[in-house]
């Protein structure tokens, strides 16, 4: 990593609940959690976001969810996001077949309509050289409400903000899931 973590007990008695929690839920405390709790109120901001978009009630199911945020991790070269998000994305879908085909999605039948429309829309806004358009937000609005596409915008962003910062300072993947190679396929459409 670019910038290393502290030692566990040099960082605020706060935080350390979220570490505690963080073990519990994925047998290890994240890296990337460490150094965002280097500055303790922007990894509280950033923890509470990522509570509200990941919440039970949220009008995005669990596996679209995850779709999302594999495959802007996938775009970002985010080794330690594709690592940590596609072991959730089988967890939830209850097998590694989209996790596999998710670099592939257009080519595949293994996705639904509205996890296709859901996937263009995360590609128009994660890739700088594509734009959303209106006739792309209509194609949402057949699936989510307004609210609805506001969450998903905003998970969109949350994954980028995410694995640009674990990319940029090169947090290496932790080992939640066995992928086929290293380096995930950043198939630029």
């Amino acid at each position: 990593m670019r910038v290393p973590v502290k030692k566990l007990r040099e960082y605020p008695w706060i935080l350390r609940p979220f570490f505690w929690n963080q073990k519990r839920k994925y047998g290890a405390i994240l890296q990337p959690g460490l150094l965002w709790a280097r500055v303790p109120k922007l990894f509280g901001a950033v923890a509470v976001l990522y509570g509200v978009l990941d919440r039970k009630s949220s009008p995005l199911s669990p596996v679209l969810r995850s779709l999302v945020t594999v495959r802007v991790s996938q775009i970002n070269w985010c080794r330690f996001c594709v690592d940590i998000n596609s072991a959730t994305l089988a967890k939830r879908s209850g097998s590694m077949e989209k996790v596999e085909k998710l670099s592939q999605w257009k080519e595949s039948d293994l996705f639904d309509e509205k996890e296709k429309v859901v996937l263009e829309y995360t590609e128009a806004v994660t890739y700088s050289d594509q734009q959303v358009t209106d006739e792309l937000i209509e194609r949402l609005k057949g699936f989510f409400n307004e609210d609805g596409i506001v969450e998903l915008t905003g998970l969109i962003a949350f994954q980028n903000l995410s694995s640009k910062f674990n990319s940029a300072l090169d947090v290496p993947p932790q080992g939640f899931c066995e992928l086929p190679n290293d380096r995930s396929d950043n198939n630029q459409a």
